[in-house]
């Protein structure tokens, strides 16, 4: 990527064929971000080419890494992207659709005696009176050698349903080492306002799959777990590394995926309100379902992708010395948008968006900050990849 290319001002103007894009035409101003002090560009380097649809990134804390491939896998690589080992105990995945073996997040206490425990998201089949049907599962295994042991699961969607998409799974934990769980809504609208089901929101729960007291309470009552609700299918799910709070990004239809903050108690208008259009509606603002605005029923995004979606996956508050222009800034990567984008904050403002390595063509499927500050990324296409400088 030239220096020329990552000071431009980028347009956005394809049609988005996978979930969350949709539509054609419109355009995306980007506020450069240029390097300081005679700073050299970043660059995109490729250190393992051989993964098999891989989706979920995490760092040990002895700097190797575990991925989740979409098929069904849990591998190990080494700190420099050499694939090491598969490891074995994981359940039975259903890889149909956007389903399969997806997020991926290590305990919090990883490293102390009994606190080895690995957290992974993945679709499982029904089975009984729900054949046929799928959900987002959680569960969690102790990570020995090249095993995960003693697997239990800690959480399931209710209800299980039909269909294969729209399985959210960002896994995060909070400081106080209870688990954020993302799920999506998978297609059906409607069950992100039901307070019964658990689709299309945010779920907290302890570590064992309990549930904290002090979780938000709903009037008329909930099923156990909710956090906030009325979303549509959030992929990028991060901690804010002074409030603690957590960040989602979540896909739009076609047009409208969101930035929010997601909090307790709190309705972010799925279906009933987006800044996203019917899919095959002309492009324009006309269309947006419930005229767009959230506001004042439902909680405002901070920002919007419109008026075609780039579809966001995978979300990093960047903390790290190896690009100090970029500190307290977002990073995200995208799926039908192919780059990586850079959103810059202050306090809970977006005042820049700026698209970057979109020449690529990469489906940008996750990203973690590695401890030297590089950036360490999974595509679709296979790839890990290494942003640095």
């Amino acid at each position: 990527m030239s220096v020329a290319e990552w000071m431009s001002t980028l347009a956005v103007a394809a049609a988005a064929v996978a979930c969350g894009g949709g539509g054609s035409g419109g355009e995306d101003t980007a506020v450069p971000s240029q390097p300081g002090g005679g700073a050299a560009a970043p660059t995109l380097q490729t250190l393992n080419s051989g993964l098999d649809r891989p989706w979920g990134l995490a760092q040990l804390p002895d700097g190797r890494l575990l991925v989740t491939q979409k098929g069904g896998a849990i591998v190990r690589l080494s700190a420099a992207g050499r694939t090491e080992a598969t490891l074995s105990g994981v359940p039975p995945v259903l890889d149909s659709g956007q389903g399969g073996l997806l997020g991926i997040a290590i305990d919090p206490d990883f490293g102390t005696a009994g606190s080895n425990w690995v957290y992974f998201a993945y679709a499982e089949a029904g089975s009984g009176s729900e054949a046929g049907k799928a959900g987002t599962t959680v569960a969690r295994g102790q990570l020995e050698g090249d095993a995960l042991t003693g697997v239990q699961v800690i959480f399931r969607q209710a209800p299980k349903v039909d269909g294969s998409g729209h399985y959210g799974s960002r896994l995060v934990f909070a400081r106080d080492k209870t688990l954020y769980i993302t799920t999506g809504e998978r297609m059906k609208g409607s069950p992100s306002q039901d307070l019964q089901q658990t689709l299309g929101k945010v779920i907290r729960v302890n570590r064992d799959g309990g549930i904290p007291s002090d979780n938000p309470s709903f009037a008329g009552g909930a099923r156990p777990g909710i956090w906030s609700y009325g979303h549509r299918n959030i992929q990028g799910a991060v901690l804010h590394p002074q409030t603690g709070e957590l960040w989602i990004t979540e896909h739009g239809p076609q047009g409208g995926d969101e930035l929010n903050i997601a909090r307790a108690g709190k309705n972010y208008g799925w279906p009933v309100k987006s800044y996203g259009c019917p899919y095959g509606s002309p492009v324009g603002d006309a269309c947006r379902i419930g005229g767009g605005t959230h506001a004042p029923t439902y909680v405002e995004p901070l920002t919007t992708w419109t008026p075609i979606s780039v579809a966001p996956a995978g979300l990093v508050f960047y903390t790290g010395s190896m690009f100090p222009e970029w500190r307290g800034q977002l990073i995200s990567g995208s799926l039908a948008g192919t780059a990586l984008w850079r959103i810059a904050i202050n306090g809970e403002t977006v005042t820049a968006k700026e698209k970057m390595f979109g020449d690529l063509g990469e489906r940008f499927r996750d990203l973690i900050q590695a401890r030297d500050g590089a950036l360490l990324i999974v595509t679709d296409g296979g790839k890990l990849m290494r942003l640095s400088r």
